[in-house]
């Protein structure tokens, strides 16, 4: 077995040596037992490596690339997380980041390299339509989050390799092409829904092809609802059909989507928010974290709901009397040594799975679609959102759900600063959580998105795209001090995407100027609405 671990990490290795080598890979980046490319093809091996180097390009198993993706980026604008490190002076939450701050999705070598470097080689080793198109479907769970990021990207045209410099799509072309090649892959999976491939291959799924069909029409359903709003006739068409598809979506907790295999470092997140932690006064390490600690939007509104996952979600502060206080983001960050270390910390450990999609996230789709947009997906808004509610609790091992659910009076509470520095005295929401049929449909949208928010907890990435798309829910604004983006972004509103890198100027400068200037509709700053942001434009 430890040979064939060892064997295993090689292959993934050897796989990315062209995108160079992640800090969990330091050391195995050589071949103690001669494998060559017979053996890895013969074995599985290389089938292996190919599927976990796409998936890498979701949520990088990279530590350095994942702290600016999730903690620096998802987290801080969907009030998950907050930088804590007084040494960060220009940050996507203080809106006046820097470009190696904001060029990582698309210029990072641990991304679109990554991912294209890999499917061209699962191309190269098999011909089993399954495979690829299980490599499809990954592909495009990843590839979704970089336009959610930036908008208009290079797509359709992308090289084999993964080079870039080529000409941009449109956001709207980039959600079609990928809804179809969902489709390609769900049909190809469909028809083969009984041909299960060799579980070594397969990190996420064991090889199991009706969970791959799951995901896929979950993931599927999830594009369909953020273009909801820009593309009503392909939403609905979308999203009714997966709804009626054979096998159809995420449906208990064994079908989440997550990544449990990793280096000798553990889940990158793990590694990120621990980050420069900060020592007490008789020399033991703080144990709230380091550079990024929970943000006080999340934990506000679960105070005031009494959730019980809290206790699954966030270490509990250093702050007397507190025992649950998030940091605020878009702030001037305080010292950690002294006052930034005692918030709440991200409760993760280093083997915690490193989630893709979850079931709740599904269910809270589904409840949306009937809700808000009158979509027929075969159920009621009221069962789908108290399913996801469910599903969560079930996830997170907290009971409690039915009581949760039917509370009618509790709402979420506000934020208090034990510092004395960022309080916001202001209500965020004044929803309930027990559904209430007679709502208007406002009212439906944002306490579905609530719950939806709660239960996609460090999925901050895709919540940052559900409050740009719906307003859901209201988060903290940037201070008047922490807001540095000299008028460019209004507190209120925040971040609406990131600029594209610099370097794309130099060395695309055609494409992105036609980019920006044909299909972004705006300038490109932070501050410019993408093409499915567009709600209340």
């Amino acid at each position: 077995m430890k040979k064939i671990i060892i064997k295993t990490i090689f292959a993934f290795a050897a796989a990315l040596a062209a995108a160079g080598c992640t800090s969990n890979y330091e050391e195995i980046n050589r071949d103690p037992f001669g494998v060559d490319d017979g053996e890895l093809q013969r074995d599985g091996y290389i089938i292996r490596s190919s599927l976990l180097g796409i998936a890498s390009g979701v949520i990088s198993l990279d530590v350095n690339t994942t702290q600016f993706t999730e903690c620096l980026l998802g987290g801080p604008m969907a009030g998950y997380m907050a930088d804590a490190n007084p040494g960060f002076r220009n940050t996507i939450s203080n809106y006046n980041p820097t470009d190696n701050w904001t060029n990582v999705f698309m210029y990072s070598d641990k991304f679109i390299p990554v991912i294209y470097s890999n499917y061209r080689q699962l191309k190269r080793v098999t011909d089993d339509p399954v495979i690829l198109a299980v490599g499809e479907v990954i592909k495009v769970a990843a590839m979704h989050r970089i336009t959610d990021t930036y908008g208009p990207i290079p797509y359709s045209q992308i090289t084999e390799d993964g080079k870039i410099q080529v000409p941009y799509d449109s956001q709207k072309e980039v959600y079609t092409k990928m809804i179809s090649e969902l489709d390609e892959a769900i049909a190809t999976l469909t028809e083969n829904r009984t041909n299960n491939f060799a579980a070594s291959s397969d990190i996420i799924y064991g090889g199991n092809v009706e969970k791959w069909i799951r995901y896929a029409n979950s993931l599927k359903l999830r594009l369909a609802m953020r273009i909801s709003y820009a593309d009503p006739e392909l939403s609905r068409k979308a999203a009714e059909e997966v709804a009626k598809h054979e096998v159809g979506t995420m449906e208990t907790i064994d079908d989440i989507a997550q990544i449990s295999t990793f280096g000798t470092d553990g889940n990158p997140i793990y590694v990120a928010v621990h980050y420069n932690m900060a020592q007490h006064a008789d020399g033991s390490i703080c144990s709230t974290g380091g550079d990024s600690h929970a943000a006080a939007d999340i934990i506000a509104y679960m105070s005031g709901y009494g959730d019980p996952r809290m206790s699954a979600y966030f270490t509990k502060s250093e702050w007397p009397g507190y025992d649950y206080v998030g940091l605020r983001h878009g702030i001037v960050i305080p010292d950690h040594s002294t006052v930034g270390h005692k918030y709440s910390g991200v409760k993760i450990s280093q083997n915690s799975p490193l989630v893709l999609m979850n079931p709740a996230e599904v269910a809270f789709l589904k409840a949306e679609a009937v809700a808000v947009f009158g979509y027929d997906m075969g159920g009621t808004a009221k069962d789908f959102y108290e399913k996801g509610i469910r599903l969560s609790f079930e996830q997170w091992g907290v009971s409690g759900a039915s009581g949760y659910m039917a509370d009618s009076k509790k709402v979420p509470g506000t934020y208090v600063d034990p510092s004395g520095s960022n309080t916001y005295g202001d209500v965020l929401s004044n929803v309930t959580i027990a559904w209430n049929e007679e709502a208007d449909v406002e009212e439906k949208q944002e306490r579905i998105m609530i719950q939806k928010w709660i239960a996609d907890w460090l999925l901050g990435n895709e919540s940052w795209a559900d409050i740009r798309r719906t307003g859901y829910p209201h988060i903290l604004p940037a201070t008047a001090s922490g807001n540095k983006s000299n008028g460019m972004v209004d507190s209120q509103e925040g971040a609406r995407r990131l600029k594209y890198p610099a370097d794309e100027y130099i060395n695309n400068r055609e494409n992105i100027t036609k980019a920006v200037s044909s299909y972004l509709g705006g300038p490109d700053e932070m501050a410019t609405r993408l093409w499915f942001d567009c709600k209340n434009k």
